[in-house]
């Protein structure tokens, strides 16, 4: 089965309601062996094509990965980032931010570790914490400091989402290229996975009772990240909600997403002028002496 993005992409003025977007599809794969297969030409298709990106100079790449606990980032990023250069790819990960990234605004913390020119940079979580965790628990903006709360909240929002669209504008026209993963999981699903944490002894310090605690609010995170979808996916840094009950299919479909996007750069090493052949030749025939 080829996989075609636009089927999970989210396009820009659309309202999102998640409850019409599916967790699981038809598997991609045939087999496991027919997975392995496949997510191993993805992964070399990326590896020569981030070569391309370090050698042209002209593009950065930022993927943000967005998701509720359990729904397979980390995995995602392990297996789908599998054969690219560490030189040439950073990730990032974002827990509660800290005394003095609250004492900025709440894109600073981010923006501090945007990828550079020629490289990949990954966000595990991100900036849009701040309309989805804090959108869910209001409390946290008492924390943040900030100069004057709006009379009201859906304000707030507007206002950051408005910021996000300006920043991710910005870096665009500047050369960065975003795409953005919602690793879209059920409840049930996520269900199975906290008691495979549980049961298996190599697994349980990926869960704590906050895991338990943030379930109770699941609609509530829905609704947020529906809301966000809606209001941030455009053309040029597009949303992607991918089915994750299937962590196999999940991997297969971002890494065919990224693979894409970067072919759509039509990136190439860049050409040797007169000069520069010129002088490559005088050291050839230095060298071969």
């Amino acid at each position: 089965m080829n996989i075609d993005p636009g089927d999970f992409r989210v396009p820009e003025r659309v309202v999102v309601d998640l409850d019409q977007w599916p967790t699981q599809i038809e598997p991609v794969y045939g087999s496991k062996k027919k997975y392995r297969k496949r997510l191993k030409e993805n992964v070399a298709d990326l590896s020569a094509q981030q070569q391309l990106l370090y050698a042209s100079d002209r593009h950065a790449v930022l993927l943000v990965f967005q998701a509720m606990d359990a729904a397979g980032k980390d995995g995602a990023i392990r297996h789908v980032m599998s054969g690219v250069n560490p030189q040439g790819c950073q990730v990032f990960s974002y827990a509660h931010p800290s005394a003095s990234e609250l004492q900025h605004d709440f894109l600073w913390r981010c923006t501090r570790d945007l990828p550079e020119r020629g490289r990949i940079g990954i966000f595990n979580r991100s900036y849009y914490e701040d309309v989805l965790i804090v959108r869910v628990h209001p409390e946290i903006l008492l924390g943040e400091g900030l100069p004057e709360r709006p009379r009201h909240e859906t304000t707030l929002w507007r206002h950051r989402y408005r910021s996000i669209r300006n920043l991710e504008r910005h870096l665009s026209v500047n050369g960065t290229r975003i795409i953005k993963f919602f690793l879209h999981l059920s409840r049930e699903e996520q269900r199975k996975r906290f008691l495979e944490r549980i049961d298996d002894p190599e697994k349980n310090w990926k869960f704590s009772i906050t895991d338990i605690e943030e379930r109770k609010f699941w609609p509530q995170y829905m609704q947020a990240y529906g809301q966000c979808l809606s209001a941030t996916s455009t053309d040029h840094a597009p949303w992607y909600v991918v089915p994750a009950d299937d962590k196999h299919n999940a991997r297969l479909i971002i890494s065919r997403i990224v693979v894409d996007t970067l072919k759509s750069l039509d990136l190439a090493f860049p050409e040797a002028s007169d000069e520069r052949r010129a002088e490559l030749q005088t050291i050839r025939e230095h060298l071969a002496k």
